[in-house]
């Protein structure tokens, strides 16, 4: 359920698409968070990192203003807009691999990646 007076738009997969495994891990920690009905993942880009630009991902109630939603995999993805230029055509996966386990973003806007994996430059 989105608060009352949210303007937010409706994405699609083109956006940002979430594996089955990423999204079999979303539901968990959102149920484990009481959110399972309403929650979603929040991806943005800030700045930051080895290479410029990084990925911060927070659960959240749902969109803010102006957001944009992506329902992928039966989970909710919320990216606002200025993050939403950096990570179109993205891949959301999960991996519980003990070394370079986590959540995975495959963005095809990344021209170069730090070595640690943690930031990229568009």
């Amino acid at each position: 359920m989105v608060a009352p007076g949210i303007q937010y738009k409706i994405g699609n997969e083109k956006l940002v698409k979430v594996t089955d495994s990423a999204s079999a891990k979303l539901r968990s920690l959102l149920e484990r968070q009481g959110r399972a009905a309403h929650g979603a993942l929040r991806v943005a880009v800030i700045g930051g990192g080895c290479s410029g630009l990084q990925y911060k991902m927070d659960l959240v109630d749902g969109p803010a203003n102006r957001d944009i939603m992506v329902e992928s995999a039966g989970v909710r993805v919320v990216v606002d807009p200025k993050s939403a230029l950096f990570v179109s055509g993205s891949l959301l996966d999960f991996s519980d691999d003990l070394q370079k386990g986590g959540f995975k973003v495959t963005n095809p806007n990344a021209v170069a990646h730090c070595s640690c994996g943690e930031s990229f430059s568009a």
